[in-house]
């Protein structure tokens, strides 16, 4: 059988999806422009506050909404994907982000802007809905190489979105006019979008849409117990993206510190110049499908141990900063594939819960990173900032080398009322 055809659209999904192939560019597609809601923002936050005539430090308020409203909409919208109707879910959200868009473009002071920050990324969750339906529908032996697409999609997205939103803003004169441009984009999602997903993601659809919210919800910590695959990966997830997060919290503070003397907009390059390393990335999921979860976690892990190695080595040298950068998100996009790649092969009626718990437990982990990272850059530099990264990185490779040693049979019944391991 020809794999080629995966990476544009992957197997059947006759259950899921009669006679509907995954395309995988546009779920690529799609994510990428979801997930940019979060991030193009960032770089317009100096213009936010003299258009709405407060200090920076009140429109960062903006940043940090964004941020906690992704993890509302993970944690209360995405276990939503395993009960609810596909089509009709993702319409609504996509609408309602749009909505909320336009109003924080409108926006009169920056309470409303904040407020309508926190409304558009709690519903602007579509693309931790998309990764795991792409999953399915794939079938396991094209999973890791969806998963790896629609992921490379969504650091795409993450990445350019604050270049395009800069150039918008610079354009069009006012950030306003960035905020008008992601509406209308992520409203013309609402004519391609919903028809291409199934109906249902799980089999057992009637049966899961019986099931209330707030079963749901409560289902989730049963599902950590259930599986220790989910274990495994929700551990990997938050010790990886602490680390990621230790050295982008601080990398800004370092290019500014006497012996660089670099502004922002050299930390804002950092982003564009990590692109080989988020295009290399892809390559993660074949190789996954290929030697499994636990080679590739491995081989993430080492890659950005490396990366960081190379980074404290050489402290001032910019070509070294611009590769231990590279090497870590490379390390770290391998080893995300590899834990995704794990879960979704828990179970189809599961998927969108699992990955909530997986990604709740990821960003909890850069939460961490980023905050004890900031603490100790400032207590004690870039070179003990590092190290904890790297400690986080051992921690990682820790939970691999048990995970290695035979499972123990588990009785405890995960959300679906089965026993699982």
């Amino acid at each position: 059988m020809d794999p080629r055809p995966a990476l544009v659209a992957a197997p059947r999904a006759a259950a899921a999806a009669p006679g509907r192939p995954v395309n995988v560019l546009l779920f690529a597609v799609a994510g990428a422009v979801t997930v940019a809601n979060l991030y193009f923002p960032q770089p317009l936050l100096a213009a936010v506050a003299r258009g709405l005539d407060t200090s920076e430090r009140t429109a960062g308020a903006v940043a940090s909404a964004a941020q906690v409203g992704y993890a509302l909409g993970i944690l209360l919208l995405v276990p939503l994907a395993d009960t609810a109707r596909l089509r009709r879910l993702t319409s609504v959200l996509l609408a309602l982000t749009s909505v909320a868009l336009l109003v924080a473009a409108a926006a009169p002071d920056v309470v409303t802007l904040a407020l309508a920050t926190l409304a558009l990324s709690t519903t602007t969750v579509l693309p931790q809905i998309l990764t795991p339906v792409a999953a399915v529908l794939a079938g396991p032996e094209h999973r890791g190489r969806v998963v790896s697409l629609v992921g490379l999609g969504l650091t795409l997205g993450s990445t350019l979105s604050r270049t395009v939103s800069g150039a918008i803003t610079d354009a069009g004169g006012s950030w306003r006019a960035a905020y008008v441009v992601a509406a209308l984009a992520t409203a013309a999602l609402l004519w391609v979008l919903p028809r291409r997903l199934p109906e249902r993601l799980a089999e057992s659809g009637d049966a899961n849409e019986r099931r209330s919210y707030a079963r749901t919800l409560a289902g989730l910590p049963r599902l950590l117990a259930a599986h220790r695959a989910l274990r495994v990966s929700a551990l990997l997830g938050a010790c990886v993206f602490a680390a990621f997060n230790v050295f982008w919290a601080v990398l800004a503070f370092h290019l500014a510190s006497p012996a660089l003397g670099y502004g922002p907009g050299v930390a804002g390059l950092f982003g564009v110049l990590s692109l080989p390393a988020a295009l290399l990335s892809a390559t993660a999921g074949p190789l996954a499908d290929r030697f499994g979860p636990r080679a590739m976690n491995a081989t993430g892990l080492a890659v950005a141990g490396l990366g960081l190695g190379v980074a404290a080595s050489l402290p001032y040298s910019l070509v070294a900063l611009v590769t231990g950068a590279n090497l870590l998100l490379l390390g770290v996009s391998t080893s995300q594939v590899a834990n995704q790649a794990r879960i979704f092969a828990i179970g189809r009626d599961v998927a969108a819960r699992v990955n909530t718990v997986f990604m709740l437990s990821t960003f909890g982990g850069g939460a961490a990173g980023s905050l004890v990272g900031s603490w100790l850059y400032t207590a004690h530099g870039w070179s003990a900032a590092l190290l904890l990264a790297g400690a986080f990185v051992a921690a990682a490779g820790l939970v691999v080398a048990v995970a290695a040693r035979p499972a123990v049979p588990s009785c405890v019944p995960d959300a679906t009322g089965e026993a699982g391991g």
